[in-house]
């Protein structure tokens, strides 16, 4: 964070930390949690429109810091997906 918003960066790393909420949505599904299941695709906040939302909230400087805390959980997501089921979404 320090790195690229020099004067920003506590403010940029609370968003980004907040952003994880998105998570909220792992409470819908049943059972709440399932080790073997991939978030991408599978949970309303996790699906493909919504995942092109937040790629686009990259390129406004207002939405910035949510967006690219978002698009990086999403590509957390997917790789925890491969990496535990061998796929890169449902």
């Amino acid at each position: 964070m320090a790195l690229f918003y020099k004067k920003q960066w506590k403010i940029a790393y609370l968003v980004m930390i907040t952003t994880m909420l998105v998570d909220i949505d792992h409470l819908l599904a049943n059972p709440v949690y399932d080790a073997g299941r991939c978030s991408i695709g599978f949970h309303p906040l996790h699906e493909f429109i919504p995942i092109g939302i937040y790629c686009l909230l990259c390129v406004f400087p207002k939405t910035r810091f949510v967006g690219i805390g978002l698009v990086i959980h999403m590509i957390l997501d997917s790789i925890d997906c491969q990496v535990t089921s061998g796929v890169w979404f449902v």
